[in-house]
């Protein structure tokens, strides 16, 4: 039976990367972003890989919108499901963090993770792999916080880090394996085109851990290259 992965923010970056991935490996790939008709790269891929690879509208920040996959997708099993859409917010000093800011990355980098994962929960534990990924990052880890700032940011990965390992303990009697994947710093439109580590390099990393997961690792915090991250 073909597997399938879903991909949340699939229209750049790692998770363009990503649905590109697992396309290429055989998986159905369910692409979804916040405008799929704009999505000129993500669709080249769909239409590359014919029917293997399907776009759907989520913008995680709508719940509507969340409900609406989810009714889309009922009865569809998903083997991996990736948390990938986020915000990055601004990099701010002390005293300089917005609420407002603040208040819409914590929306779609914490909250519309869990959200996603209630709404789709069902299509998991009917898979084979069960697998919930959240690409979190190593700015997240309060041991790892030697350099300050970036207030907004930080709390949002230590929140969504938190909120995840509270998932795995509520979804161990699925037997669902819940897991936070640090990408590193890679070359993306938020890492920036001096980072040290590939898109493809990156992801193809990610995809190797969530391979090897087994119900054990439930609940832990990777690197894309296989370390497991402090908290």
């Amino acid at each position: 039976m073909t597997q399938t992965v879903l991909v949340t923010g699939s229209n750049r970056g790692i998770g363009l990367e990503m649905s590109r991935q697992y396309a290429q490996e055989g998986w159905n790939v369910l692409a979804c972003c916040r405008n799929p008709q704009q999505a000129n790269e993500l669709k080249r891929i769909a239409d590359s890989f014919s029917s293997r690879v399907t776009l759907h509208q989520l913008d995680v920040a709508h719940a509507d919108q969340i409900r609406a996959l989810a009714n889309e997708l009922k009865g569809q099993s998903i083997d991996i499901l990736v948390n990938n859409a986020g915000l990055r917010g601004l990099s701010e000093n002390f005293g300089e963090a917005d609420e407002s800011v603040w208040m819409d990355v914590l929306k779609v980098n914490t909250i519309a993770p869990l959200k996603v994962v209630e709404a789709l929960v069902e299509n998991v534990a009917r898979s084979r792999e069960k697998v919930i990924a959240t690409v979190s990052s190593d700015m997240g880890s309060i041991h790892k916080n030697v350099g300050g700032r970036d207030y907004i940011y930080r709390s949002s990965k230590a929140a969504v880090n938190a909120v995840m390992k509270t998932l795995s303990i509520d979804l161990k009697d699925l037997k669902i394996i819940v897991v936070m994947v640090h990408p590193g710093w890679v070359q993306t439109d938020m890492g920036g085109r001096g980072a040290p580590l590939s898109v493809q390099e990156s992801v193809k990393g990610m995809r190797t851990v969530l391979a090897s997961l087994k119900l054990k690792n439930t609940g832990r915090f990777y690197a894309y290259d296989g370390r497991e991250i402090p908290w």
